[in-house]
């Protein structure tokens, strides 16, 4: 007979690049699989990780957020350096574990998700960042960007910007955050909203550069937007560059 659960949120952090993504596959290795080995590594107890928003292939997070139920009387400490330490040497670390109340979910209890896309705008291949930006090596107008995301924010029929694939009821979504900003050679792409399509924001910053690129005028962007039709955007961006970076949740 085991005790009462205890419900774990935890903070996690990943490399995406050797991972199929974060949802355990049948044929190939993803960051659910391995948090879960971990924790039932030093539990000796079967584990189901839900988590806040699932990543595709080669997609990294600096604030990943999923909850856990555990069995067993440990404290949020020890539960976050005992995955730890059977996380290694894989990419993976539990920045935080928290004792929540048992109706927390990472996943519905989210109230927003926050994204940054990383491009590297110069013409030397990457070295140091290979794997963890796009390398666009033609000149980018950031100005011109940054006008076109405008088009992009509130509550849209975003079906321009959503793979085929995508299994989403509806195509509206709300974009409460999409600026872009240069630092030096590095541009960044921030987004936030409730939740997104699949794909929509890889869809959404190969559009930008596309714009960034005198491929499009900031209008075109609109445009494409108003069409609903995935042929009328540009291209997905690569998901090297895709950083999942916090989930917001209310007190």
């Amino acid at each position: 007979m085991y005790p009462l659960m205890h419900r774990f949120k935890l903070t996690l952090e990943y490399d995406g690049t050797p991972f199929a993504g974060f949802q355990r596959q049948e044929n190939a290795p993803s960051v659910q699989e391995h948090v879960e080995m971990a924790i039932t590594a030093f539990t000796g107890l079967p584990t189901t990780l839900f988590v806040a928003g699932r990543t595709d292939a080669g997609v990294h997070a600096k604030g990943q957020v999923a909850h856990v139920d555990i069995p067993l009387s440990i404290d949020a400490k020890t539960m976050e350096r005992a995955t730890n330490s059977h996380l290694i040497p894989l990419p993976i670390s539990v920045l935080k574990a928290e004792l929540v109340c048992h109706d927390f979910h990472a996943r519905f209890d989210a109230v927003e998700r926050q994204y940054t896309y990383r491009i590297i705008n110069r013409r030397p291949p990457l070295t140091f960042e290979r794997h963890r930006a796009w390398h666009v090596p033609y000149p980018l107008n950031v100005d011109a960007m940054e006008e076109a995301a405008q088009y992009l924010l509130g509550n849209q029929d975003f079906s321009t910007f959503r793979t085929v694939h995508c299994q989403a009821k509806s195509p509206i979504r709300t974009l409460d955050v999409l600026t872009v900003e240069r630092q030096d050679e590095m541009i960044l792409i921030h987004t936030a909203a409730r939740s997104f399509l699949h794909h929509q924001v890889r869809n959404m910053v190969g559009s930008l550069v596309w714009v960034g690129r005198g491929k499009w005028k900031p209008s075109d962007l609109e445009a494409a937007l108003k069409a609903c039709d995935r042929k009328a955007g540009g291209p997905t961006a690569p998901a090297e560059g895709l950083y999942f970076m916090k989930v917001r949740y209310n007190e």
